[in-house]
């Protein structure tokens, strides 16, 4: 029995040293749930991803204790933010050779469609589609007790309308697993599900993982925009707001040599504007008899067509 106990012990102590090294030289990782994966559905998700991904699993208990021991002598990694998260049926992929883009589109691959379960919550709401439904008269039951309009047509049950069989979030009854079943569907898939992504020891949610470079990049410019907004406000300089207080100074500069005879290079168009502005308009302007003229043509055209239609219904004889 004693050697038995070794045996567990020393697989224990592997496992933990194990996870905590990945921790060490994995910086990037995904938090999955595993609820409803088949053991089928594991192997090949570990296979797909073996050389570039490992998946790990084990007890919360061991996983907590193993996280808790080396949470103050390695502070960095931020184990005390991945104990939080461990609750439920969870595991790990430590990303080694690759991307966590490419976990998600592996983990996309080996998603399964199944049928509803009796009191499990509906992962996505389900509708019903109108129309035949290939049953027998004779099973009228089940879809009254869901209050589904039917009708019998040439000897087979059929669907009034589109009706919502489940709603995401609500238990499945026992009613809903039966007739869903009957007719074939199969409403859900299951597969792994990220939760969370623990990188450089900080842990996100798994919605970081769909924010695109454009959104990162729009929501830095308004990140900018805001700080020389700030910085003009309060008359501290910022190297956001520079070149708004460059344009100002321009500004005042092109204003006040615009009263007193001094020019430079930067300010001479300035000046020939304030010396005659209908040159510049006349400039402006030649572009516009072309755009006149099209729009002329176009009215013309539609003037033509409006005249021949009044042609052809004056066209007619009183005496047949």
């Amino acid at each position: 029995m004693a050697p038995r106990n070794a045996e567990k012990l020393a697989k224990k102590n592997a496992y933990l040293d194990h996870l905590i090294e990945l921790c060490k030289t994995c910086k990037n990782a995904l938090i999955i749930h595993v609820d409803n994966v088949g053991s089928k559905q594991m192997q090949d998700i570990r296979m797909s991803l073996r050389g570039k991904a490992e998946v790990l699993m084990g007890k919360n208990t061991m996983i907590r204790y193993a996280l808790r021991k080396h949470m103050d002598e390695l502070p960095e990694l931020g184990l005390d933010k991945l104990v939080e998260k461990i609750n439920g049926n969870i595991g790990f992929i430590f990303a080694m050779n690759c991307t966590l883009d490419e976990i998600r589109e592996c983990l996309g691959k080996f998603r399964l469609p199944a049928f509803a379960k009796a009191g499990t919550p509906a992962p996505a709401d389900v509708i019903i589609p109108a129309g035949p439904t290939g049953l027998d008269p004779s099973q009228t039951t089940m879809f009254q007790t869901l209050n589904v309009a039917t009708k019998i047509i040439k000897g087979q049950i059929e669907i009034v309308a589109d009706v919502t069989a489940c709603k995401k979030g609500v238990k499945v009854t026992a009613s809903e697993q039966a007739l869903l079943s009957k007719l074939g569907i199969k409403p859900f898939e299951y597969g792994m599900e990220i939760h969370f992504v623990y990188q450089d020891g900080c842990v996100f949610a798994a919605e970081v993982l769909d924010i695109t470079d454009d959104v990162l990049i729009s929501k830095f410019f308004g990140g900018v925009a805001n700080v020389a907004a700030f910085g003009r406000e309060i008359g501290i300089p910022t190297e956001a707001g520079l070149p708004h207080m460059f344009a100002n100074a321009f500004k005042n500069v092109a204003s006040l040599c615009a009263d007193i005879d001094f020019e430079f290079k930067e300010i001479e168009d300035v000046k020939k504007f304030l010396k005659d502005p209908s040159a510049f308009k006349s400039a402006s302007a030649a572009a516009a008899p072309a755009a006149a003229a099209g729009g002329a043509a176009k009215k013309e055209a539609k003037k033509v067509v409006e005249e021949e239609a009044e042609e052809e219904d004056m066209d007619f004889d009183l005496f047949g």
